[in-house]
């Protein structure tokens, strides 16, 4: 008798332990994707270039550049005495706040000093990191073999290189290529 009631038991124990299992797996994969564990992508060679950098802030504090990825970017690399780059400031501050989904970043390839009398003289409200002469392997890798300014580039929440502008923006332009990287 003994016997048959641990048979019974472990049988039983055996299809609940199996159902139990089947019901998981099928909810599992009805699950939305947000519910689900996201395996980060693989980023391009030029992509993790940026992400791994560590730019210092206006307070000459290095932030790690990786604090952004997955967010959709907008990057733009200037400097204080690139007319071109003076120029589109103001319309990059304006796309920031009219677009705050994606998230602009200056990227200063100039001294810390002309910077802050720069931004003195028309302020931003989006974050500014000074690279320096060195941020212009960065743009290199990000696919500005020539280093000029201003080099504009926008990833998606991926991680993916979307566009590169080399040269000035046009406002217009720039708002339709970020407002079509949101929605794909």
């Amino acid at each position: 008798m003994k016997r048959r009631t641990w048979i019974a038991g472990l049988v039983g124990l055996g299809v609940l332990g199996f159902g139990g299992w089947a019901a998981w797996r099928s909810s599992a994969h009805k699950a939305p994707q947000a519910n689900r564990s996201l395996t980060p992508k693989t980023l391009s060679p030029e992509v993790q270039t940026f992400f791994d950098a560590q730019l210092p802030d206006l307070q000459k504090q290095p932030v790690s550049m990786r604090e952004w990825l997955g967010t959709p970017l907008v990057l733009n690399f200037w400097a204080s005495w690139c007319g071109p780059c003076v120029r589109e400031m103001p319309a990059l501050e304006t796309l920031s706040t009219e677009i705050p989904q994606a998230k602009v970043l200056g990227v200063a390839i100039d001294s810390p000093d002309n910077v802050t009398k720069f931004l003195d003289k028309i302020p931003v409200t989006f974050p500014i990191y000074v690279a320096g002469h060195g941020g212009i392997s960065l743009t290199k890798a990000l696919g500005n073999t020539q280093g000029g300014l201003p080099f504009t580039v926008l990833i998606n929440a991926d991680g993916e290189l979307v566009e590169t502008i080399k040269g000035e923006i046009n406002p217009e332009v720039l708002e339709s290529k970020i407002k079509q990287m949101l929605v794909s």
